[in-house]
């Protein structure tokens, strides 16, 4: 039988908390953003203003990591399990990682290409910077909110009593969001998002959950213009095709892509220096760096794998948290 679902409050709290870093972030980039000029804005992105926002947005990344695992401890001690992890998660390893793997800087340097390409097609000045501060917004709210909920999952991982989580929807949110609402998966088990996606997890102790639908099972339930409306033509095709739901779905996509483990992973070359936690550890094992073109440090020539790759890929949870420590992400 199943056991009666906590109470949603602390994923409420725990959105909370990331909105509001966000919020104060966003505002902190709008000051910035002010000082900004269409005519010069590439220049003003490679330059100290791009620098700021970037430092920013990796700040609010890890004060978004940091609460993870005081979260899923409140989490598992609310539903009367231990709450002491087995290992503790590394905050600053979850900083300077854009939502697709790749660098956070050149995320954060979309939004000039964005405004050039407004000013070629015919809008003023005005309106390219405000399009532009859109996308930076847009980019650095993402990253953030990815950036607490790969932390908070790697917090389920290092606490062994969490086996489940559920999908807690705060609206206003969009359907992909909404059709998802209430529905527990694997605690290793990816989590769907999208772009601006503020849905949290709530970290369940439960062993079972039959009654509950599978994502799978929402979308064959689903009449066909529906599908189309919420995956899109090409992504219902896919599905329809045998593609996994997930990966439709997830915007973790633009990941590079490395052969390990005998099969083709996706990775990311940040926190990957030698100065960096990871690159430290790699460092001291005997690992490989080479000079980069183009950048300060040398980086490792070791791929790093991302957490949501490490849940996919290992069969228990020993052998996650052994990848997890290994790749830098918890001691």
């Amino acid at each position: 039988m199943m056991a009666e679902r906590p109470p949603a409050d602390l994923a409420i709290a725990r959105n909370r908390q990331i909105s509001s870093i966000t919020r104060q972030l966003i505002e902190l980039i709008q000051r910035i953003w002010r000082t900004l000029s269409a005519a010069t804005i590439a220049d003003d992105l490679e330059g100290e203003a791009g620098a700021a926002i970037v430092a920013a947005v990796v700040a609010g990344q890890i004060t978004a990591a940091q609460g993870a695992q005081a979260f899923v401890a409140g989490a598992m001690a609310e539903q009367g399990a231990s709450a002491i992890p087995e290992a503790l998660l590394i905050a600053e390893a979850f900083g300077g990682i854009a939502p697709d793997g790749g660098p956070l800087e050149t995320l954060l340097f979309l939004p000039a290409i964005g405004v050039q390409s407004r000013l070629a097609a015919g809008m003023t000045a005005e309106q390219a910077m405000i399009g532009g501060l859109a996308d930076m917004a847009r980019y650095a709210a993402t990253s953030v909110a990815d950036a607490g909920r790969s932390a908070d999952q790697t917090g389920m991982t290092a606490q062994r009593g969490c086996v489940a989580y559920m999908r807690v929807v705060t609206l206003p949110a969009c359907s992909r969001c909404i059709v998802l609402a209430g529905q527990m998966y694997s605690y290793s088990e990816g989590f769907l998002r999208h772009p601006n996606c503020d849905c949290q997890t709530l970290p369940l102790r439960e062993a079972e959950w039959a009654a509950v639908q599978t994502p799978e099972q929402l979308y064959a339930s689903m009449s066909e213009a529906e599908r189309r409306r919420v995956f899109t033509v090409s992504g219902s095709d896919a599905i329809d095709a045998g593609a996994d739901v997930g990966q439709v779905v997830n915007a973790r996509r633009g990941m590079s892509v490395a052969h390990l483990y005998g099969r083709n992973l996706q990775v990311t070359s940040e926190a990957t220096t030698k100065r960096s936690i990871y690159g430290g550890r790699l460092r001291r094992a005997g690992g490989e760096f080479a000079k980069v073109s183009g950048q300060r440090y040398s980086r490792s020539t070791t791929p790093r794998l991302m957490p949501e790759e490490i849940f996919r890929i290992a069969d228990d949870r020993d052998e996650q948290l052994r990848l997890l420590r290994r790749y830098g992400y918890i001691v």
